[in-house]
């Protein structure tokens, strides 16, 4: 039996390539997306219900707190977006190799952030 095996692993040394990361953001924004729905939904149900409710959710979209989650839920879209495109065009057989795959996240990350930005800037 090989001794020098670690037995409780130190995860703060881990050192992620950029793809892995981009990769499992993308699965993070996902399930932000999946959770956002719920409050989007519910915003929807109540603002069909009448003009009181319609009137409710219109205030309730004024606030801070409001704006921030749609933003939120916005960026997790937007970023899982660009992910999914790359990851199609990486099933498609482009950017597998390991320069290519670098500079394909790092695209991901700058045209997200780019997309992000202006999707505040529509919130607010």
């Amino acid at each position: 039996m090989n001794s020098k095996r670690p037995v409780n692993l130190d995860l703060s040394k881990f050192h992620f390539p950029l793809p892995a990361i981009t990769s499992i953001l993308h699965r993070i924004s996902g399930i932000i997306i999946f959770a956002g729905i719920a409050f989007l939904l519910y915003g929807l149900q109540l603002s069909l219900s009448g003009e009181s409710g319609f009137n409710a959710v219109s205030n309730l979209l004024d606030s801070f707190l409001a704006k921030l989650i749609v933003w939120g839920i916005l960026a997790a879209l937007i970023f899982h977006l660009v992910a999914g495109i790359k990851h199609l065009l990486m099933d498609m057989g482009y950017g597998e190799e390991l320069h290519t795959g670098r500079l394909a996240a790092k695209a991901t990350i700058v045209i997200s952030v780019i997309l992000i930005v202006l999707a505040g800037v529509w919130v607010w």
